[in-house]
């Protein structure tokens, strides 16, 4: 499969293979920031080019702090890829998103602390729009393709990645809740961030396992329910992506993603060093 590959698709708990996928095959990419989370299968949906990574390995190997973020999004955009659909596990922290309810977020507030977040520095400085962190166009396929497979689907809302591995505290929980947060989880930042960086549109699909600690009728939150609710919605998963494939080969993009870069950079380009300048030119490369 040497032609470009649009579409990828980056897999959270869970899920860490896509069962539809035809003529798969292992892609083993190096990046300047060591390797992705595993091999990245390639194959196809519908006949149409899809790439896949399990974002912590398969297996489950990686933590969320763990997880090379850099390299990810710089091993799929090598393969072409324009738009990411990231798939994630995430608590509730509003009554009316209810475990088994799929949210496509708006917004996104990073509470990490410990994670390499961008593609700038050594000598390359850029700043990136981050006002909307989320590609409308492409979340607004994602929602209609849950729909249409049948999911309770939210769209809207804002999404607080933690640093894990840990849960939260009760405090926490109540103080995220006192702050407007919608959901929870420990992986979409910096992913959505380093996406608009090099240009790509990326949308996340959240699967509600659970509704953290707040909630005092709930129980609190284990590794058991989140695996044992987000299993029973993976097939819905599945076939919300198998959906959306074809349209996203139809839809042109719209939105502004691509263009992400170029009102971002300040760094003078007579004083950026080498090797920066040749990653500048591969963010801005457009497939």
């Amino acid at each position: 499969m040497d032609e470009s590959i649009r579409i990828g698709i980056i897999g959270g708990s869970g899920l860490y293979a896509m069962e539809t996928l035809t003529e798969m095959q292992e892609r083993h990419i190096d990046t300047p920031f060591g390797p992705p989370s595993d091999a990245i299968i390639t194959g196809r949906i519908a006949d149409i080019p899809v790439a896949f990574l399990p974002r912590h390995g398969r297996g489950h190997r990686l933590t969320p702090s763990t997880v090379p973020y850099r390299a990810n999004i710089w091993a799929l955009k090598s393969l072409g890829v324009e738009r990411i659909i990231g798939v994630s596990a995430c608590g509730s922290l509003r009554e009316s998103l209810r475990p088994g309810d799929v949210v496509i977020p708006d917004q996104l507030v990073d509470f990490t602390r410990h994670r390499q977040s961008t593609f700038f520095g050594e000598g390359l400085v850029g700043h990136i729009s981050a006002a909307d962190p989320f590609c409308p166009q492409l979340s607004a396929l994602l929602a209609d393709a849950l729909r249409d497979e049948g999911g309770t689907v939210h769209r809207g809302g804002t999404f607080i990645t933690i640093e894990g591995p840990r849960f939260s505290t009760k405090g926490e929980s109540r103080l995220f809740r006192s702050w407007g947060m919608s959901i929870i989880g420990m992986t979409t930042s910096p992913e959505a961030f380093l996406a608009r960086e090099a240009g790509m549109c990326y949308a996340v699909m959240a699967h509600i396992t659970d509704y953290d600690v707040w909630h005092e009728t709930e129980s609190p939150v284990t590794v058991e329910v989140v695996i044992e609710r987000l299993q029973a919605n993976l097939a819905l998963a599945r076939r919300a992506i198998t959906r959306l494939v074809p349209r996203l080969a139809e839809e042109p993009r719209t939105c502004t993603c691509a263009r992400a870069l170029d009102v971002a950079m300040i760094t003078d380009p007579a004083v950026i060093p080498p090797a920066q300048a040749e990653l500048l030119r591969f963010l801005r490369t457009s497939s």
